[in-house]
């Protein structure tokens, strides 16, 4: 999807430098893929303490 937006150039190239990434897309994208990782992960935690699961490691780690 195209679409135009109006970056700070400065910001946009410490991005490239601090990402290694080659072009502007790459860096928006890998920008993007981290917020929705990081928002995801967040969601989850809200969760912790609440889920009772009863699983035995040592025999799910035997199983094949």
């Amino acid at each position: 999807m195209r679409t135009t937006l109006d970056l700070p150039g400065p910001l946009l190239t410490k991005a490239m430098k601090l990402s290694n990434q080659k072009t502007k897309t790459a860096v928006i994208i890998s920008a993007l893929e981290d917020f929705v990782r990081k928002r995801r992960i967040s969601g989850l935690k809200k969760y912790k303490g609440k889920v009772d699961i009863d699983i035995d490691l040592n025999t799910l780690r035997k199983r094949k």
